[in-house]
């Protein structure tokens, strides 16, 4: 019938909670109304209200568009589907400084549960609970509407992993593994609690600027409607629509392991707020992300210190080196779940909030774990790209999952990965070869370095890593 699934909701958790590759579920989501929650019938649900769209270039510059660098416009949906289709209605109105040809428009990060707070009735058209975890519905979940072009910087989530059902549309994940962190150059300028962003544009790398990003291993997968993508922790993602209207409703799941990464997030937030705020007026940069409302005080983020360890200590310890699993359920869950960004917008205190762990170090999956997980027609996995296809080339799953074009299954970019002791000592820090004298030393000629360069050293995930842990050890004698 209809109503049967391919894996039953405990085995589906089960693939969730330990499968540390990214891979799409088909014929999960068949009976699902949320199915029908494309642009046009989201628009007559609400039914004239306004919703914020981030507004970006289309052409492809050597550096990420980031939210700062992006603009903002209040707009119906009716009034981005007459923009998206170019009609000439689209003169007058919010979109009218903005050429289709030119821009692409973003509703991204809209919480379920806010934009359609006056008709909760619609929250169980999406049914996480077909994934092994009950009572998670559209309350949960995050709702994304994009034009052709739209996209989110490449960047990883401090915290849980992401289920994502694709609605409308056609959407291009390009990811890479924890391991490939160094390559990616991280940055947390622009500041957002839950977000490590990169500093490479990975549509249009700058190769000069950033070598190291020939390192990486992409999995590029094209997520069409009807599939769910799981991106496990800490994988590096960048997205983006490819047609012209996208539909995406997505969840993030806490794990058990969070406890550490809350520290380690909480100790970023005092140094860049610290640091950034510090610097002379006349000098500073956008440094704050749009998600974070302001820059907060000293002593609140003390405090907010203070509680992430407190809280390490008073919850049972997940070693870092298993793979997670979750344990919370009902409204601590849900919680948890609706901190992901924006959270003091929704009214949820840090303390609600609890952030994911994990070494930065190359992430393996044991072959015998893997055999276990079964793959096939209705779990596909998103294989690494060959070294000889492009960068940018895509995977793509048919929604039946029967017609898979993969790229070569074992190819990297460049060179094989290093090892841990080589990824900690191989980052951003360093000075470039190009900066440097033919004896080893730096050139005089070498641009000055500024709070940037510096907080992007300071706040390299390896470093702040350890101090969470010498922290902790400190709090612990």
């Amino acid at each position: 019938g209809e109503d049967v699934k391919p894996f039953t909701p405990e085995k589906t958790k089960e693939i969730v909670m330990s499968l540390q590759q990214p891979a799409v579920f088909c014929n999960m989501v068949g009976d699902w109304p949320a199915l029908h929650w494309n642009a046009k019938y989201l628009s007559e649900v609400l039914d004239g209200k306004t919703i914020q769209f981030r507004l970006g270039l289309r052409r492809v510059d050597l550096v990420p568009q980031f939210e700062t660098k992006c603009s903002y416009v209040e707009a119906t949906l009716e009034e981005f589907l007459a923009w998206s289709c170019g009609q000439p209605s689209c003169l007058s109105g919010p979109f009218s400084c903005y050429e289709y040809s030119k821009y692409w428009a973003y509703a991204d990060y809209k919480y379920v549960a806010r934009i359609f707070e006056d008709k909760p009735e619609i929250f169980q058209d999406i049914r996480w609970s077909d994934f092994g975890f009950p009572g998670r519905s559209g309350r949960e979940s995050t709702l994304w509407i994009g034009s052709e072009g739209a996209n989110t910087p490449c960047h990883l989530d401090s915290y849980g992993c992401n289920l994502v059902l694709q609605v409308q549309g056609r959407k291009r994940w390009h990811l890479f593994p924890p391991g490939d962190t160094s390559f990616l150059y991280p940055t947390r300028i622009p500041y957002e609690e839950s977000s490590v962003f990169s500093k490479v544009n990975v549509a249009n790398p700058d190769l000069k600027r950033f070598p190291e990003f020939r390192n990486t291993t992409a999995h590029v997968v094209t997520l069409s409607p009807g599939q769910v993508l799981l991106v496990p922790r800490h994988w590096w993602h960048y997205v983006e629509s490819i047609d012209p209207v996208t539909v995406s409703i997505n969840s993030w799941i806490e794990l058990d392991s969070d406890h550490e990464a809350r520290v380690e997030e909480a100790i970023t937030r005092m140094l860049v707020c610290a640091i950034k705020s510090a610097e002379n007026p006349s000098d500073a940069d956008v440094w704050l992300n749009p998600t974070e409302v302001e820059a907060t005080s000293h002593e609140i983020n003390l405090q907010y210190l203070n509680k992430a360890v407190s809280a390490y200590f008073e919850c049972p310890k997940a070693s870092v080196s298993e793979q997670a699993c979750s344990s919370s359920t009902g409204a601590e869950q849900r919680t948890s779940a609706s901190c992901k960004r924006k959270k003091r917008d929704i009214g949820c205190e840090p303390e609600g909030c609890r952030l994911l762990t994990q070494e930065f170090g190359f992430s393996t999956f044991k072959a015998e774990e893997l055999q276990k997980i079964p793959f096939g027609p209705h779990l596909i996995q998103v294989l690494p790209q060959s070294q000889e296809t492009s960068s940018m080339g895509a995977v793509a799953v048919e929604s039946d999952g029967r017609d898979l074009l993969r790229e070569n299954e074992g190819g990297h970019f460049g060179k094989s990965h290093c090892t841990r002791k080589q990824l900690v000592m191989s980052n951003d820090c360093e000075t470039p070869a190009h900066q440097m004298n033919p004896d080893g030393s730096p050139n005089a000629s070498q641009r000055a370095l500024s709070t940037n360069d510096l907080l992007d050293c300071l706040l390299n995930p390896h470093v702040i890593s350890l101090v969470a842990r010498l922290l902790l050890e400190r709090t612990r004698v």
